[in-house]
This record gives C-alpha cells, sequence and structure tokens, in this order.
C-alpha cells in the first residue's frame, strides 16, 4: 500500500485530498489539479513493483490503452507521470456509487434499469473492441454509477491491447466470478470474453447473485468451465423469459456460441426493452418487393395508330407518298423492354431464392432443461421465448414447444417453450414429538416426500419425530424431499477408562464422551490424593448417552492418635508431630517426683482417627517447687 499524507503534492502539480480505494497492484486517491482547478482520481503503483520492468510496463500501457478510449462510458485518463520513485495516473474523478454498491442496495434491479445500465457497459466495451482493447476485467466494482444511473467503466489496467507482446496472454487476472470459461482454462481471450462478464453482471442485477459461488477462487473457476448456470428466473421469478434467454446466450462456455460482437448483444437487449415497454420490439426479416409489372406493347396495326403522312417511325423522313403506306416494319422496342423487364424478374426470383430464410427442423426438446433446450434451439439459428407455469414436473424441465418437434420453421423464428415452474411452494409443517407414522402423514400432507433419518434422542421417545430439515416453517417447492428425523432413544455410548487420572481430567472425558460424573471420597494409603481409584459402571460398559457414573476419588488417609499416656512431653509432642497432628499442652501439678514431665491424660483417646493438622490435648505433670504445709495434729 501507498501512505500519501493528505495534502501531500505529487509531481508539483496533484494535492492529494483522501485515498478511496485499494486495489492487487496499486492504489487510488482524490487529488486536486493545482493547474486546471479540477478533482482528478489519482492511480500510484505500489512501490514494490516500481522496480519490476514488467508491472511498470502494464501500468504504462494502462495509461495508453485508455487515453485512446474517448467515450461517454468510458473513465477518461487525462495525464501520467513519475513521482518518488513510482509511477501515476490523473484519471477523471466520478463521484457517485460502484455498481457493485448499487447490487447490494438495490437488487434484484427493475429489469429496465438492468438492460439500461449493461448497455451502457456494453457500449464502453465495444468502444474498446474497436480499437482491439479487451478489458478482462469487467465487474460490478469497475463500474461507476452516477445519481441519474448514468455508468462509466473504469480500469483497463489489465487489458491486452492489440498484438502486443506483453506475455499476460492465459494469466486468470480478472475476479473469479466473473472469469469466462476460456480465462478461467488459462487460454487467450477475445472480445466474446468481455460479453460473457457483462452477462455475469447481467445475471447479478436481475438476481442479486452471481452465477457461480464456492469456498475458493479455483472452485468457483471450475464451475465457470463446467457447470451450466441456473436460469435467473429460478432465483427471481420476474425475470422476463426473453430477457433470460439473453442472459443464458451470453454466458454460454463456447465463445462462439455468444453474441458475436457487443451491437448484437445490445440489439437484442434494445429488442426485450422495446417489448417491454411496448414500442416496436418485433422481429425483423428481410422482404423483397414482387417484380414490376410488364409494360404494354403497343399494337399499331390492331390499333390503326399509324405515324402520321410522311413521318417515318424510324427515320423522321417522308419517303412515301400519302396515297401509299409504307412497307411496314416491325418494331423493336417493345421486345426488348419485355426481354429486360423478365431477365430482372428471372434476377430478383434468383436473388429470393438464395437469400430467404432457409426451414429448418425444430428439435425435440420436451422433457429437458431449459437451458440446455434454449442452446439446442439457438443451435439451428431459432429465437427462444419461454412461458413459465405450474406443474408437477420439475423447475425449468420443458412441457411442450411451438412449433412442435419435427415441424419445419425459418431459420430466426421463433420456437415457444413452456417450462415447468414447478409444482409451486409450501410451508414445511411442525412434528417434533409426533409419532414416526403422524409425522410422514402430516409431511406428505403439505406436497412433500418425508425420508426417515435415525437419530439419537435423549429428549424425545424412540420412534417419535425429532425434527425436520428443512426445518419446520420453511417455505419449498411442493415435491421437494424433507428428511423427517426420528428418534432412536439415547445413543449408547461406552464408557471410558479414567481410573488412575486426575479427577479434573476424569471429568472432563467423561463429560466429553457424554456421560454425566458424581464424585465419592475415599481415603487411601497407597494412590496420590485427588485421583481416581475406581469407577462404577465398570470401562467399557455401554450405557445411554446422559447416564451417570460415579467416581471414587482419592484421599489422604487420617492418622491414628497413638497412646502417650507416661511419655515424656517431647516424645509424646514428636510422635504427634511425625503424625501431622498438633499438640497442646496443658500442665497439673503432681507430687510424685516419678511423674514430673510425664503425659498423665490426653484427648482424644488412643485409637482415635484424626485428620491431618487436628490437635491432641497433652496434660502433663508438674512437681510444685513450694514444699506442702505442714499436718496440723488435733489433741
Amino acid at each position: 500500500m501507498t501512505d500519501i499524507a493528505p495534502e501531500t503534492l505529487v509531481d508539483g502539480r496533484y494535492r492529494v485530498l483522501t485515498r478511496i480505494g485499494s486495489g492487487g497492484m496499486a492504489d487510488v486517491f482524490v487529488a486536486e489539479d493545482q493547474q486546471l482547478g479540477r478533482k482528478v482520481a489519482l492511480k500510484l503503483l505500489h512501490r514494490r513493483f516500481a522496480e519490476d520492468q514488467e508491472f511498470v510496463e502494464r501500468f504504462r500501457r494502462e495509461a495508453s490503452a485508455a487515453a485512446g478510449l474517448q467515450h461517454q462510458n468510458v473513465v477518461g485518463v487525462y495525464d501520467r507521470g513519475r513521482w518518488d520513485d513510482t509511477y501515476y495516473i490523473a484519471m477523471e474523478y466520478l463521484p457517485g456509487r460502484s455498481l457493485k454498491q448499487v447490487i447490494r442496495a438495490d437488487a434484484p434491479l427493475d429489469p429496465l434499469r438492468a438492460i439500461d445500465l449493461t448497455i451502457q457497459i456494453l457500449k464502453a466495451a465495444r468502444c474498446g473492441h474497436r480499437r482491439g482493447i479487451i478489458h478482462r476485467d469487467l465487474k460490478p466494482h469497475n463500474v461507476i454509477v452516477d445519481a441519474e444511473d448514468r455508468a462509466k467503466v473504469t480500469d483497463f489496467g489489465i487489458a491486452r491491447a492489440g498484438a502486443s507482446d506483453m506475455t499476460e496472454t492465459g494469466s486468470i487476472m480478472g475476479t473469479a466470478q466473473y472469469l469466462s470459461p476460456e480465462q478461467a482454462q488459462g487460454r487467450s481471450v477475445s472480445a466474446q470474453s468481455d460479453l460473457y462478464a457483462v452477462g455475469v453482471i447481467l445475471y447479478e442485477m436481475l438476481t442479486g447473485h452471481v452465477p457461480f459461488e464456492a469456498e475458493t477462487a479455483v472452485s468457483i473457476a471450475l464451475k465457470h468451465v463446467s457447470e451450466p448456470p441456473a436460469p435467473p428466473s429460478s432465483r427471481n421469478p420476474h425475470v422476463p423469459p426473453e430477457l433470460e434467454s439473453i442472459v443464458l446466450w451470453a454466458l454460454e462456455k463456447d465463445a462462439a456460441r455468444r453474441p458475436a460482437d457487443a451491437d448484437q448483444f445490445i440489439d437484442a437487449l434494445q429488442e426485450v426493452r422495446d417489448h417491454l415497454t411496448g414500442g416496436d420490439g418485433g422481429q425483423r426479416t428481410a422482404s423483397f418487393a414482387p417484380p414490376p409489372p410488364l409494360p404494354p406493347v403497343v399494337d399499331d396495326q390492331r390499333t390503326g395508330t399509324l405515324p402520321p403522312v410522311g413521318y417515318d417511325a424510324d427515320d423522321g423522313l417522308a419517303a412515301w407518298p400519302p396515297d401509299e403506306a409504307p412497307p411496314r416494319r416491325r418494331r423493336r422496342w417493345p421486345w426488348l423492354v419485355a426481354l429486360l423487364v423478365l431477365a430482372l424478374a428471372g434476377a430478383g426470383v434468383g436473388a429470393y431464392l438464395l437469400l430467404k430464410p432457409k426451414d429448418r427442423t425444430v428439435p425435440d426438446v420436451v422433457g429437458q432443461d431449459v437451458a440446455n433446450a434454449s442452446n439446442a434451439l439457438r443451435d439451428q439459428g431459432f429465437r427462444v421465448t419461454v412461458k413459465r407455469v405450474s406443474s408437477p414436473k420439475p423447475q425449468d424441465q420443458v412441457l411442450s414447444e411451438a412449433p412442435s418437434a419435427g415441424t419445419k420453421a425459418k431459420k430466426g423464428s421463433t420456437v415457444a417453450m413452456t417450462v415447468s415452474g414447478g409444482p409451486g411452494q409450501g410451508s414445511v409443517p411442525p412434528v417434533a414429538g409426533l409419532t414416526q407414522r403422524s409425522a410422514e402423514r402430516r409431511i406428505s400432507k403439505a406436497g412433500f416426500q418425508p425420508v426417515v433419518v435415525p437419530r439419537p434422542s435423549t429428549q424425545y421417545a424412540k420412534g417419535n419425530a425429532i425434527a425436520t430439515s428443512p426445518t419446520e416453517g420453511n417455505r419449498i417447492d411442493r415435491g421437494k424431499t424433507v428428511r423427517l428425523f426420528v428418534s432412536t432413544g439415547p445413543a449408547m455410548v461406552s464408557v471410558p477408562d479414567v481410573t488412575s487420572l486426575t479427577v479434573d481430567a476424569a471429568v472432563t472425558q467423561l463429560r466429553g464422551a457424554g456421560f454425566v460424573d458424581r464424585q465419592v471420597q475415599q481415603e487411601s494409603t497407597t494412590a496420590q490424593p485427588g485421583t481416581v481409584i475406581a469407577e462404577s459402571p465398570k470401562a467399557g460398559t455401554s450405557l445411554p448417552k446422559g447416564s451417570t457414573v460415579t467416581l471414587t476419588v482419592a484421599k489422604a488417609a487420617r492418622p491414628t492418635v497413638p497412646n502417650l499416656v507416661g511419655k515424656t512431653q517431647d516424645e509424646a509432642t514428636n510422635a504427634l508431630l511425625a503424625l501431622g497432628l498438633v499438640p497442646q499442652v496443658a500442665s497439673k501439678t503432681v507430687t510424685d517426683q516419678t511423674q514430673d514431665g510425664q503425659v498423665l491424660s490426653q484427648s482424644p483417646p488412643p485409637g482415635t482417627k484424626r485428620s491431618k493438622g487436628g490437635r491432641v490435648r497433652l496434660v502433663i505433670g508438674r512437681v510444685s517447687a513450694i514444699p506442702p504445709p505442714p499436718t496440723t495434729t488435733t489433741p
């Protein structure tokens, strides 16, 4: 991306205002021409390409090619040059939206509006084709539409002018959704490649969708090569049949079977437009005037109208006396005129026989898909009209044709096809909770074909309907298949072996398999606390999904309080600390010197289980240092 700050002055002339777009080769800015005081679109080649002579030459060629295209539907090129180690082109700036934005906001477009925009695009393409320039990247993104629906085509940056020695022939340069089959196959392009792209644009304007969509550009390209496009009316039933026929004509896989040039494409669209608006859009055929009538031949003897006396019809001289008729000469000019007229008449008849449309046999297309049928009829030189009617037959299947198959008809005449629009649409009914039989009956009554698909379920009892696909409420063509999911009961799942795992890992594995866990604690002197030492049911047991598995989790064993009575305070304290217990010492005065410093009693008593950290009370004997008072004897 070319980083240029606003107010930057390019080549001492163009003051940059803002960026308006970025492409694979260049960035585009709105700039103000300081010399002429007008806004321009300034395209600057990415600097990383500026040292690549092939890219530079292609960029330079764009300016040269586009500068020669002076047309009301082509964006004008004003200037080109080099600046700051890169190259630029100054072009006409057009406020407005791209046709892609128009389609996103307004599609499907009214057929008349779509026709008008398409004719303008074709006129721009025709301007280039007449100068040997093929655009090769016609798409809605490269068409600017103003507020009055005037369209201009831009970006001839990948056009190939004439027999240029640039070796881009066969490279897939355009956007995949608008590529012609020959571009997708890496073959050379022609004017028909642009007409194919225009057909895709018209399709998208009429339906809001491109003919072919996929996850990757390669998949889209393969569809352009091998798959027939769905008729536009299958996505928008309001597309007129005659307009649909033109769209499919432009989208022929074989370039030779598309319109011969932009003019033929424009004429066909204009004829449909005239028909839709009530103008003179009827088919025009060549006509021949009958030969002129033979002039009358004057018979002088029969009518008695002889030249006056003394006047010779041939010489204009008096040669015989008035009372003697001159010898009568045969007059040649009437015969010459008659022969000439007959020759002209014969020539006219011969020309008529040579030029009159030849009769063709109407092929049998009943039962075929409308796209294939249209192609077969056009191959024989017929025009095609399509009328759609409701029918239980599959959508787009030809039901009848007029004239009928086998009939002789003139080349260029029209064959009218009646095509199935399908049986109409219905709403998928709700079936959840019904028995399988009731659900199938309800789907059939709605006009669809139920297909049962078994599926485990913990919510619905075995044999009851779960749901449908498409889901309830969706409107689809009657006669279509509706999948009915029927419960087989809860799914059976094998209990995984989670013993020796930490309790967290065991719980994660069980829940991932669809089980519910329950935990119980158990003391263990051998297992690491917090690990699973047992599970119930055992590993490998098959249970319904959602069943409970009980985990026995190890916890540290509680120490047993030892017998500490008679031990010294140090011995008792050390013994308790070794077991993880906390000694709590109290003193008691004793007189027996042997009990001094010994444990007299303990609480809790020996053999009691105590948690680690629990307290054990020790009573320690202490001999008092103060002698006891003397004993008083009573007399």
